[in-house]
């Protein structure tokens, strides 16, 4: 292997979609011009999760690599879903399923005043936060108005992203990423014309 390949460092995933779902499926991104996993170890799954808010890293037990596993089953599921929705064709649930068999509301009344029910309860940290991402996804799936559920319009981008500004036209997956660099390369290309 060559230095450039054994030194090369990938960075952290962005949290830039508007919804969890959407932000897993963008840790696999074009670094380089290639497609690159961004999630390769059980603590970068669980700095992932507390990225997007889903608790603190330090809850989440790492080490055996069993939540590598269960994050790279659920977003490749989320993947799979998400394409056949986009594309107007049935997909099957049975994989997602699987993960939304532990939502199961549980009553927890841990402070004084109302109890709350709290949809995910089963399991440990990890497990516990996986079932939330894979709701969010299956909500998205099933609700989501996906007109509005996107990839940016960059050509060297591979970053989804669910539309919610209020005129529905956004078309980067950051301005300040893509949306610069389209913003630069015009500019440019105007001022080559300009002198031409």
């Amino acid at each position: 292997m060559s230095d450039l390949v054994t030194n090369f460092v990938l960075p952290a995933p962005l949290v830039l979609a508007d919804h969890p779902a959407l932000d897993l499926l963008n840790t696999r991104m074009m670094v380089e011009g290639q497609r690159r996993d961004l999630l390769n170890s059980d603590a970068d799954v669980a700095r992932w999760l507390e990225q997007i808010g889903f608790g603190s890293a330090t809850e989440v037990a790492v080490g055996d690599g069993h939540l590598l596993d269960q994050m790279r089953k659920l977003r490749d599921c989320i993947e799979s879903g998400l394409v056949a929705r986009r594309e107007n064709r049935v997909a099957d649930p049975a994989a997602l399923n699987a993960f939304l068999l532990r939502v199961v509301p549980q009553l927890v009344w841990e402070e004084a005043g109302a109890p709350v029910l709290d949809w995910f309860r089963q399991g440990d940290a990890g497990h516990q936060r996986l079932t939330r991402l894979a709701y969010a996804a299956a909500e998205l799936l099933a609700e989501g108005d996906f007109s509005l559920v996107r990839k940016c319009e960059s050509p060297e981008c591979s970053l989804m992203f669910y539309d919610r500004t209020k005129s529905h036209k956004r078309r980067w997956c950051s301005m300040a990423l893509c949306g610069n660099r389209h913003k630069v390369a015009e500019f440019r290309k105007r001022r080559q014309n300009a002198a031409d």
